[in-house]
């Protein structure tokens, strides 16, 4: 029970820390303090429910439906290369940046686009899905679902972190010089995604 809440935990985080638009997009929020909770809760109950439809054996579904994940991933292609070149845009202007883009945006907006840079990302379905699934049927009936567990608090853990711990650079991005840079940082990683996954 332990080793496999463990294993499912550390596999959970491996998965979930490299740096992509997601979490890019959750640090932003929590660099604003802008609908953070929202932003946490969209991004955790989606990783939730991604974790536990693999567990269950829906990834076998998913990976009968190449073309579902062939729109998804166009889908994605086209929206994170919008992202990506406003937020390049928002970078041009020093003097808006705390009014343009993920800092005005309203609630609807906001949860509209954590929901977006999640579930058009087919890298989702393959990693979570179908990896985490896969990995978690090594663990016996009952062990796959401490797997289970593990991996979905790694998946709180890691949003709730990333979203409220944000705060403690704060006083970094006091200078709207910071704020130029991270927005060029995640414009070029939401365009090098979009780019990777147009070539796969």
């Amino acid at each position: 029970m332990i080793l496999d809440l463990g294993a499912g935990l550390l596999t959970g985080l491996s998965l979930i820390v490299a740096i992509g638009a997601q979490n890019a997009f959750v640090l932003r929020q929590g660099l604003l303090r802008r609908h953070v909770g929202a932003v946490v809760a969209v991004c955790a109950v989606s990783d939730l429910v991604l974790i536990l439809a693999g567990v269950a054996g829906i990834g076998t579904l998913v990976e009968r439906a190449p073309l579902a994940l062939e729109v998804v991933r166009w889908l994605g292609v086209a929206f994170l290369t919008a992202y990506g070149v406003r937020s390049l845009l928002a970078a041009r202007s020093s003097s808006a940046l705390r009014t343009t883009g993920a800092a005005s945006a309203a609630l609807g907006s906001t949860v509209a686009t954590a929901a977006a840079l999640t579930w058009l990302n087919p890298h989702v379905y393959l990693d979570t899905v179908l990896l985490l699934g896969s990995i978690a049927s090594a663990h016996g009936p009952e062990g796959r679902w401490w797997f289970a567990a593990g991996a979905c608090a790694a998946s709180v853990l890691w949003f709730a972190g990333l979203g409220y711990g944000a705060r403690l650079a704060s006083g970094l991005f006091a200078r709207p010089r910071a704020w130029q840079v991270l927005d060029v940082v995640i414009g070029v990683v939401m365009l090098l995604i979009a780019v990777s996954l147009a070539l796969r």
